[in-house]
C-alpha cells in the first residue's frame, strides 16, 4: 500500500449525479430518432419516400 493519498476540492465525475438530459436538446443536437431496419423497398430507398 501506499502511504500517499490524493485530495481534491472538487467531487469525483464518476459519483456526481448526471445532469438529466432533454429530449429536445437530443433531438436538436442529433436529429430524429429512425428506425434501424429500412422501411420500404428498392424503389423507396431509390427514391427517398418512406
Amino acid at each position: 500500500m501506499s502511504a500517499y493519498t490524493f485530495r481534491s476540492s472538487r467531487p469525483d465525475q464518476w459519483v456526481s449525479p448526471r445532469p438529466t438530459r432533454d429530449p429536445a436538446r437530443g433531438r436538436a443536437i442529433h436529429g430524429p430518432i429512425l428506425p434501424m431496419q429500412p422501411s420500404g423497398g428498392l424503389i423507396a430507398r431509390l427514391f427517398g419516400t418512406r
